[in-house]
């Protein structure tokens, strides 16, 4: 018979050179692969309510120590001098690095070593590591992160805070 294996050419092929059905064989495989590579950010992104705790708003004062400039979300180190005395790292997510430099936050606006003060919701497991909504700087000026939290507004901009 005329069956697959049979090496006939069905009604649809009979017309096309081979040429072209490798080239449409190749872009569907490459089209394929570009969707699920596009999918990466989305699993690699999470929902606020997913890793932070709505009822554990927190305030932590700290020197900022590293800042991370990585998508989907910057990270922010900051020490914070605990009640006995001893400085703890505390890791803080704001938002992607366009978001911040769109709002006029780089790395060279607040610099390392910067007193702040983070307003913010503590993990779900407790550990040391929170979701920024805002920067109060020693001036008293206050700069939005960006971040997932619920109720972040932005209430200053560096552009603002420096005049520009």
């Amino acid at each position: 018979g005329g069956g697959r294996g049979s090496g006939a050419k069905t009604e649809l092929e009979e017309g096309i050179p081979m040429q072209t059905r490798m080239i449409v064989a190749i872009v569907g495989v490459a089209l394929a692969l570009a969707a699920s590579l596009a999918a990466i950010p989305v699993w690699a992104h999470h929902a606020f309510t997913a890793e932070f705790d709505i009822d554990r708003p927190l305030t932590l004062e700290g020197t900022l120590a590293v800042w991370e400039m990585i998508n989907p979300h910057s990270w922010f180190h900051i020490d914070v001098e605990s009640p006995d005395g001893e400085v703890v790292r505390w890791l803080v997510e704001g938002g992607s690095p366009n978001q911040l430099i769109r709002n006029g936050v780089t790395q060279s606006s607040v610099l390392i070593g910067t007193v702040l003060v983070v307003e913010g919701y503590g993990s779900k497991d407790r550990t040391n590591k929170a979701v920024g909504s805002n920067f109060t700087l020693p001036d008293g000026s206050r700069l939005f992160l960006g971040g997932s939290a619920p109720g972040a507004a932005p209430t200053a901009s560096v552009r603002d805070w420096l005049g520009k």
